[in-house]
């Protein structure tokens, strides 16, 4: 059974195209499930129906990749999840069908080049630093208060009738920063 899904992101948007795409792709008008939501978040509640009424052997069809989620690892992982659970899925924009051994392929190649990615950006991340440690640099944030800014802070901490809330508040800094400075941690 094909399970469609759509998504747009905000309520100004139309879900007509997709929905057109879907149906032409055999998709049943009451099968299609949709969402008003940006394809970071993760409350997505016509996605988690959608995933709930997939049985093995179905297939879930999307009109395009970036409707059912905004990363290559998100999508991935998705697509693992329904693999796993012996249910296919489609791609209409893109071509994509993982019930193919090509459309697998080319899954499993985004897989390769979502890890490579990965990977590259932790060597550059891991060579910045340590380029910066060679330099005399030391991690972390810069300190967020000047002397003047410090002694105010300990003097609202001093006076227990301000809640910790407040003093963040008025300083406009974190707990952690003020605790940085409230117990020394300078």
């Amino acid at each position: 059974m094909l399970i469609g899904y759509a998504r747009v992101s905000t309520d100004d948007q139309t879900l007509d195209l997709q929905l057109d795409a879907l149906a032409a792709a055999g998709c049943a008008p009451r099968r299609i499930y949709t969402d008003t939501a940006s394809g970071a978040k993760t409350d997505r509640p016509g996605l988690d129906r959608a995933f709930e009424h997939l049985r093995e052997g179905d297939t879930l069809v999307v009109w395009r990749l970036d409707r059912l989620g905004r990363t290559l690892p998100h999508l991935l992982q998705l697509v693992e999840d329904l693999k796993s659970r012996q249910i296919g899925f489609t791609s209409l924009t893109e071509s994509i069908d993982t019930t193919s051994p090509t459309g697998e392929l080319i899954f499993h190649i985004f897989g390769a080049l979502a890890q490579f990615e990965r990977n590259l950006i932790r060597e550059r991340t891991m060579a910045g630093l340590k380029a910066a440690r060679a330099r005399g640099r030391k991690g972390g944030g810069r300190y967020k208060l000047d002397a003047k800014q410090v002694a105010h802070a300990k003097a609202l901490y001093a006076d227990k009738t301000n809640t910790i809330d407040d003093i963040c508040k008025t300083l406009r800094i974190s707990r952690a920063t003020l605790w940085r400075y409230v117990k020394g941690r300078e």
